[in-house]
């Protein structure tokens, strides 16, 4: 990278490496895993950089209420980042940041579609402030008109509206939103995809080797989802999955399509994850491990991103990444202490619990 490039992510770099610091530790962890309760969980989050987003009355602090409160973090950072990456790297994180978007208005046609209010829809929400082409007032809108058809006309303005009206027929002929919120999914994904294309050199590298993973278990546990759970037929696998990836291709998804070993699959692309060939066994049962596992290899991909030289796109991105990780543990966390669930039946679920190495790498 030229003396300019490295300027230019200097800030970048150091910013991103002060927010990995604040991560949760091993010892906080264990913490919050052995907590009593809620309140405790509470108490100790009160003292990370979560607790600033939880300083509101206690009998406010709902499950719901407290994992939308801690998402305020992740917004913070990513606006924050976005605003201080340069150009293409500013677009990929752009498209990162529309996940949550487009999660939103996923969120948003569920609560329509089952007669939800606004107040019932809104914390289930992710926070977004800036950077963004769909309102809380625009979803508040959407939720007011109590019908799907006619919420997805007051968003003419987005650019979801061509994506979700193009679906709307089979939507309304079949009756569910699936075929709404898979062409959202695909729509995101392919952006995703040609944004990391945009970039060049050690930038592209790193982004395929980050986000490209993203992509390839998203699309492979679509796949595998489809087929065991849903039953789908070939077709309609290959038709509600992408044809690309970085590691995970068109071949290996027409194959889980048709029928093939998915564990076979799986181990071909992934050969040093464990306990995958379990999977043949009991599919249904074990696909749960299966995407813990998945998920655990990109956290690993994230934190080693860390390591080496640094000025390039893929600090920023693993650790918004690794944000997104902790969070989701942190809503598995709340709700299991919330329902006074014994460990051992939420603790493997959790998939940025502190792994092998993880002390040495930070």
């Amino acid at each position: 990278m030229s003396v300019r490039g490295v300027t230019a992510y200097s800030l970048v770099h150091a910013t991103a490496r002060a927010l990995y610091s604040t991560m949760l530790t091993p010892e906080t962890w264990n913490a919050l895993i052995q907590a009593q309760d809620l309140d405790a969980v509470l108490i100790l989050l009160s003292k990370t950089v979560y607790g600033p987003y939880l300083q509101i009355e206690r009998q406010a602090l709902t499950p719901r209420r407290a994992v939308y409160q801690i998402r305020w973090h992740l917004a913070d950072v990513y606006q924050k980042l976005i605003r201080l990456t340069p150009e293409p790297g500013c677009q990929l994180l752009l498209q990162l940041w529309r996940l949550y978007e487009v999660d939103n208005l996923k969120a948003t046609l569920r609560g329509i579609e089952t007669g939800a209010s606004w107040d019932q829809v809104r914390h289930l929400l992710s926070p977004m402030t800036r950077y963004i082409t769909l309102t809380s007032a625009n979803m508040e809108r959407m939720v007011q008109t109590g019908d799907v058809t006619r919420a997805i006309e007051r968003i003419r303005h987005t650019p979801y509206y061509d994506t979700l009206a193009h679906a709307l027929e089979r939507y309304q002929a079949e009756g569910n939103l699936f075929p709404l919120e898979i062409a959202l999914d695909l729509d995101y994904r392919r952006g995703l995809w040609q944004s990391i294309h945009l970039l060049a050199g050690r930038d592209h590298e790193q982004a395929l080797r980050t986000v490209g993973t993203v992509l390839d278990v998203d699309n492979l546990l679509w796949a595998i989802r489809f087929r065991v759970y849903h039953r789908l037929s070939e077709q309609e696998i290959i038709n509600y999955t992408l044809p690309f990836g970085y590691q995970v291709h068109d071949e290996d998804i027409r194959a889980i399509a048709r029928g093939a070993d998915i564990a076979q699959v799986v181990a071909r692309i992934y050969p040093d994850i464990g306990g995958i060939r379990q999977f043949s066994e009991q599919p249904s049962t074990k696909l749960a491990a299966l995407e813990s596992a998945l998920q655990r290899h990109i956290v690993e991909i994230c934190r080693a991103a860390f390591m080496g030289y640094p000025f390039h796109i893929g600090i920023p991105v693993a650790y918004l990444q690794l944000n997104e990780y902790e969070i989701r543990d942190l809503t598995v966390l709340i709700e299991a202490k919330d329902s006074r669930l014994p460990t051992e039946a939420f603790a493997p679920m959790l998939e940025i619990q502190p792994l092998s190495g993880w002390t040495e790498q930070r």
